[in-house]
């Protein structure tokens, strides 16, 4: 499958634990349509037979790269991935989902050297259920621009949902926090406000399986406390970011609603502390007050007890 000319994609797939999804991850890769890529293998000190696989594959497929680092965590994994990228366009992939076999064919058809940014849909994989988010899509425009649609998609920070441009990418800089829990969070936002050309595809690419022991679904209540400390210094760091960047309303309200939102996951207590901490950081001053119902939703999410923003606000909207 390999040929010696430069790859158009690289994709990028940090491997931890994950023997059970591995092979059909990998085989959405390998079975693509169009197979000028690259896909960088990451791997941490796995307890399981993740390594061995990975093995397997980079030994049969020339265009299958393996780096090896123990305590990457997702985060370094990725950066570490970037790194080592020769590709006109970087994706990232994790070790438990899987592509649409034409994915990479229709992302060709889409690259163009102007394009920073070009967003791709979304589907859960829930055992044998599928659920897709059928997000319309959008021509060539800036990100700052097409915030105001990017965030009512369904996934909206995830950093598998986009194909980057890696001259953009680099030439900016862009890492995730290192051992950061929702670092997506802290970095696609950025991303999206620096891309003077943005394109969506209504086409659904990625299958994001949901699975109990996943990082996202771990009931590890210390790992939800850390992401909530993680989210916050991100927001700060993504708010000074922001700045110099004009028109940036739409995406500073994404932070602060975000913040907002995951803080009602917490208990009660903790849920108090940080909806203090929040006010102290002005995170319910970018809250819409366009309409009298906007006005008394921010109203509620700002002075109102836990069981109200459960259920007057989260559940009702």
């Amino acid at each position: 499958m390999a040929n010696n000319k430069k790859p158009k994609f690289s994709i990028v797939i940090p491997v931890y634990n994950v023997e059970e999804y591995l092979g059909k991850c990998l085989d959405s890769v390998v079975n693509q349509t169009y197979n000028n890529y690259e896909a960088i293998i990451v791997c941490d000190k796995s307890l399981d037979n993740s390594e061995k696989i990975v093995d397997e594959y980079v030994n049969k497929y020339s265009n299958f790269k393996k780096i090896y680092k123990e305590n990457t965590g997702l985060s370094t994994a990725r950066n570490l991935g970037v790194d080592a990228c020769a590709g006109e366009y970087i994706l990232f992939l994790d070790g438990d989902d899987y592509y649409q076999k034409d994915l990479l064919e229709k992302l060709n058809k889409e690259v163009k050297n102007n394009i920073d940014l070009i967003r791709f849909q979304v589907q859960n994989i829930y055992n044998n259920a599928i659920i897709p988010y059928e997000e319309k899509g959008f021509d060539i425009t800036s990100g700052i621009n097409v915030f105001n649609t990017i965030i009512n998609y369904h996934y909206v920070e995830n950093a598998w949902a986009y194909c980057y441009n890696a001259k953009f990418f680099k030439r900016n800089n862009f890492h995730f926090k290192k051992n950061a829990i929702a670092e997506d969070f802290g970095l696609i936002p950025l991303i999206i406000a620096n891309a003077k050309n943005v394109k969506s595809l209504s086409y659904i690419g990625y299958n994001y399986v949901q699975r109990d022991n996943s990082l996202m679904n771990n009931n590890d209540y210390s790992k939800r406390i850390k992401k909530m400390n993680d989210m916050i210094d991100q927001a700060n760091v993504l708010k000074q970011e922001l700045k110099n960047i004009k028109d940036n309303e739409t995406i500073l309200l994404f932070i602060n609603n975000s913040l907002i939102y995951y803080s009602t996951t917490l208990k009660y207590f903790d849920y108090l502390k940080y909806h203090k901490l929040l006010k102290q950081i002005k995170c319910f001053d970018y809250l819409p007050k366009n309409t009298i119902k906007k006005r008394l939703k921010s109203f509620l999410i700002k002075n109102c007890t836990y069981f109200y923003y459960h259920f007057i606000v989260r559940f009702y909207g």
